[in-house]
């Protein structure tokens, strides 16, 4: 997972952190050894004594992310950017880009996974 600062990495007994995240894949590793990937849109990672928590506004299970869909807002939010529009909203065309890109990474990582 990439935090705001940087990547993460998070072991049992990790010392207690709050950080932010940036949108992209999380990937999940079970006690047994099994590991899961999910997108999250951003929001926070909190880790306790025994307890990690990610706080995210999206958090979709990266099998379930429209592959087709994120290319479409990707390419729409990059039309957009390069129209410049006088009504142009370039903080907004800028978090749907970086979020359509993360959803693409997040399925990059699942497929490189599964190999």
């Amino acid at each position: 997972m990439k935090g705001t600062v940087g990547e993460l990495g998070i072991l049992p007994n990790h010392t207690p952190l709050l950080t932010g995240i940036s949108p992209g894949p999380v990937r999940l590793q079970f006690e047994d050894g099994e590991d899961d990937v999910f997108f999250a849109s951003g929001g926070f990672l909190e880790i306790q004594p025994g307890v990690v928590t990610v706080l995210a506004d999206t958090a979709l299970h990266a099998d379930d992310i429209d592959e087709a869909a994120a290319q479409e807002a990707k390419e729409q939010a990059q039309r957009e950017i390069a129209e410049n529009a006088a009504d142009f909203d370039y903080s907004r065309a800028m978090s749907q880009l970086a979020e359509a890109t993360a959803r693409e990474l997040t399925l990059a990582e699942l497929r490189k996974r599964r190999r």
